[in-house]
């Protein structure tokens, strides 16, 4: 009963007028970010974040998760009519979207995509709602041993986050790491590595930062191609897919469903890999799977549904227990610490309606998204005719207004700037920016858990042993960082 009464608070603050709008918004800019190739959610995200510092703290982070779930929707758009992933979770995609596209079946293929993921988000919705709340019960057991554990095994998990060079990875992370020491220490007050500049006391801004690495490191990337896309010359028709189409596509669905929602709980899993690994999937239980890669529906299906229900999972660690399982949700736990909320298991106690305001909507955006997605897809598809040359100018003239309008502050333009360089070197070199964001998020938490660890313990590091979801946690760290390791001693050897 408790948790009925609890659901029907959530919609009805969901369901206020300030809060559909907001909805609506994230779910419109979601997919518009999901479509054009290369700017994704995280540097939308950071892009967008100073527009909500007007906002009531709840409008702000619905706005921002419909940003998130509202990418994984559009995303599927470029990947079948374009072959080239709008968001990187719709890589998959392309392998049949396109093959189906090319085969005069665009429609049902952008249909299925629309209903698995609209299927996939309820389901994904429920579950969180479920595991939300006896999960933030269980987190107020945690202590700063229990807290440093499971961040440190969320930093582990940095070498998972890249698609090159594990040492690269972990490179990028120790730099995230090193950045997020810069400014007054937690405990003491004194300057680290400040270099006698006040402006770096309160440390490096984390929106400049990430609009730095994504935003402006994209604009110079893609400045430098000159493949022009080039749209599918194919009728749109047949939207809503055939009863065979069901057939073949419901297992995948629900299976994708489950898998990425549990995939998106896990840190360093998402909306990326619940797509790689709903994709391998259908493939090995199919009794064809020759015809993967061939136009198979469910290889549309899986996939599309994984990595919208992966959305719902990941939100599951960060609003119980305060610790971002991938870089999206770094960049969200940003949004609510500059808001002056802190995630975590005393968020449904303290805010109930943050809590259950946040979980309503997601269900709201996604039957927006539903509604909006089908009859806007020849909107789309004119918006990916849009020239780069008038596209990123825009982008960069958001990026100098959103960081100059943080504290008004032409520092944190300056930092803005610097940063896109460097992202862009990073890029060119086969860096990735995500281990640097998630490890400068985490970083904080991992130093002020230590120290206050070693504190309650008279400096006796065995604190971390003797408890039981520490050291659980520091055993399956040491284990991951040896197992990622193995394929580079075994290439060497």
């Amino acid at each position: 009963m408790d948790f009925l009464n609890s659901l029907f608070y959530g919609f009805s603050i969901g369901l206020q007028p300030d809060n559909i709008l907001f909805c609506f918004l994230g779910c419109l800019l979601g997919t518009l970010v999901g479509v054009l190739p290369g700017i994704g959610p995280v540097g939308a995200i950071s892009i967008l974040l100073p527009a909500t510092f007007r906002m009531s703290p709840i409008s702000a982070i619905i706005m921002l998760s419909g940003i998130y779930y509202g990418a994984m929707y559009g995303g599927s758009t470029t990947s079948i009519l374009v072959n080239i992933p709008g968001e990187a979770a719709s890589v998959v995609t392309c392998l049949d979207g396109y093959e189906m596209a090319k085969r005069g079946r665009a429609g049902p293929a952008l249909g299925i995509a629309a209903f698995g993921s609209f299927i996939a988000g309820t389901l994904g919705v429920l579950g969180l709602m479920l595991f939300a709340a006896p999960l933030a019960e269980f987190g107020l057991k945690f202590g700063p041993p229990e807290y440093f554990g499971v961040v440190l095994l969320g930093l582990t998990l940095i070498a998972y986050l890249s698609q090159g060079s594990v040492i690269k990875a972990l490179m990028m992370g120790a730099f995230g790491i090193i950045l997020s020491c810069i400014g007054l220490d937690h405990m003491q007050a004194s300057p680290r590595m400040t270099f006698n500049i006040m402006k770096l006391w309160d440390g490096i801004g984390l929106v400049p930062l990430a609009m730095g690495l994504f935003g402006i490191s994209e604009i110079l990337i893609n400045i430098e191609k000159t493949r022009f896309t080039e749209i599918l010359k194919t009728k749109i028709k047949n939207l809503f897919p055939t009863a065979l189409d069901w057939m073949q596509a419901k297992g995948a669905i629900v299976r994708g469903s489950i898998l990425g929602f549990f995939a998106g709980i896990l840190p360093g899993g998402g909306a990326v890999v619940s797509s790689l690994l709903s994709y391998g999937l259908e493939k090995r239980l199919s009794k064809t799977p020759e015809r993967f890669g061939k136009g198979a529906i469910e290889g549309v299906a899986g996939p599309e549904s994984a990595n919208n229900s992966a959305v719902s999972g990941s939100f599951v660690p960060l609003l119980t227990l305060g610790i971002p399982p991938n870089v999206v949700m770094a960049v969200l736990l940003g949004a609510f610490i500059i808001h002056g909320i802190r995630p975590g298991p005393l968020l449904l106690k303290d805010h109930p309606d943050l809590f259950w305001g946040v979980i309503s909507s997601m269900y709201i955006g996604n039957v927006m998204l539903l509604i909006l997605n089908l009859p806007l897809i020849p909107v789309w598809v004119q918006v990916l005719k849009v020239p780069y040359r008038i596209l990123f100018p825009l982008i960069l003239l958001f990026c100098l207004i959103g960081a100059y309008s943080i504290n008004n502050s032409s520092f944190d333009v300056l930092v803005m700037i610097i940063f896109g360089i460097v992202g862009y070197l990073f890029r060119k070199f086969d860096y990735e920016g995500a281990p640097l964001i998630l490890a400068f998020v985490l970083g904080p938490m991992v130093e002020l858990n230590l120290r206050q660890s070693l504190i309650v313990s008279k400096g006796n590091f065995l604190i971390f042993i003797t408890r039981p979801i520490s050291a659980v946690a520091i055993v399956l760290s040491i284990i991951l960082l040896i197992t990622s390791f193995l394929p580079y001693f075994n290439k060497k050897r």
